[in-house]
């Protein structure tokens, strides 16, 4: 599928390749990959230059919540981001193109396997995405099936979500009537902040934003019957998307217990927060400190690091019906 979308001349600022803000000291011990230009890194992931036209995206076991990243790593969740997006990649392959070229470091080209030591190829086993390059669009393009987060916090305030109406009288964890499209900015330090579409139009044109919105909510839809099947119920979820030689392709992460609420449907009860598959676990752990949200973050308790690698790895053996250790192999 070939998107006739270009990139709208007066917008050209407002696309960068794909990256992330550096986070001074994000790395632990054994991340650091020595044999490939480092370009940045974010909270959770790693970047790095090939050639000129791939990157290689590593998915490390550090994890963020209130925008500080956690002292400890979760074990495993670096590999559950990694092979659970290539499993929606591959799900969503005749909707529509991706980045990703290879994660198994046997089908990585040889001008990337031959710089990789053994202790670079163990730590990346499971983790690492062979991508090509793309300008990515400055919006996260969010879709959001039900009333959870921040959306639920401005229904209360407002009535909507980010210039939504909807229906007076809904609660906590509510259904909406349909999945509605609210993007967000892409912040380099500090939070996302929700915006509408009227405001990501202005910035990238209406023309995309229509084409990004109707593919978001498509791909919100196809991935919420299939979780559905699973006993799952996607609550609202994330994607991100770049332009490459005019072509619209999806990037970095799909539908991940990072990017996405994941709710056990057999417990599903509107009026209050949900059980979930996802990192809410660590953030309501953290709500119950007395931590103002502000860096140093806390050190997790051994429990809440194991219950939350637990919470992922659940996520990967429904969501794909397999265990990550039989994917690994």
């Amino acid at each position: 599928m070939r998107s006739s979308f270009s990139r709208p001349p007066c917008c050209e600022n407002h696309f960068s390749t794909l990256s992330r803000p550096n986070l001074t000291g994000a790395f632990v011990a054994g991340e650091r990959i020595p044999e490939l230009k480092f370009l940045r890194s974010g909270k959770v992931r790693d970047l790095y230059e090939v050639d000129d036209n791939h990157l290689l995206l590593v998915a490390s076991d550090r994890i963020s919540a209130f925008d500080c990243v956690m002292p400890n790593t979760i074990p495993n969740k670096g590999q559950v981001l990694t092979q659970l997006s290539q499993f929606w990649f591959s799900k969503f392959a005749e909707l529509v193109p991706n980045h990703l070229r290879a994660t198994k470091l046997d089908e990585f080209p040889a001008n990337l396997s031959a710089r990789l030591s053994a202790s670079s190829r163990a730590y990346l086993h499971g983790r690492a995405m062979y991508v090509v390059k793309g300008e990515v669009v400055p919006f996260e393009c969010v879709a959001r099936g039900y009333l959870a987060g921040s959306g639920w916090k401005e229904y209360q305030q407002t009535g909507a979500i980010c210039g939504h109406p909807l229906p007076a009288g809904l609660v906590e964890s509510s259904q909406l009537p349909e999945a509605i499209f609210t993007p967000a900015t892409k912040a380099e330090t500090g939070h996302d902040i929700n915006v509408s579409p009227a405001v990501m139009a202005n910035a990238i044109g209406a023309e995309l934003t229509a084409r990004l919105e109707e593919l978001t909510l498509r791909l919100y839809r196809e991935a919420a019957a299939y979780a559905a099947s699973r006993g799952i119920i996607i609550c609202d979820t994330k994607f991100e998307f770049a332009l490459r030689d005019g072509e619209l392709m999806l990037v970095d992460e799909v539908l991940t217990p990072d990017s996405s609420r994941f709710w056990p449907a057999a417990l599903y009860e509107p009026g209050h927060p949900q059980p979930s598959f996802d990192k809410q676990y660590l953030r309501d752990y953290l709500e119950t400190l007395d931590w103002d949200k502000q860096p140093p973050a806390p050190i997790l308790p051994e429990e809440v690091v194991a219950n939350t690698s637990a919470k992922y790895l659940e996520a990967f053996r429904l969501l794909t019906g397999r265990e990550l250790t039989e994917v690994l192999r």
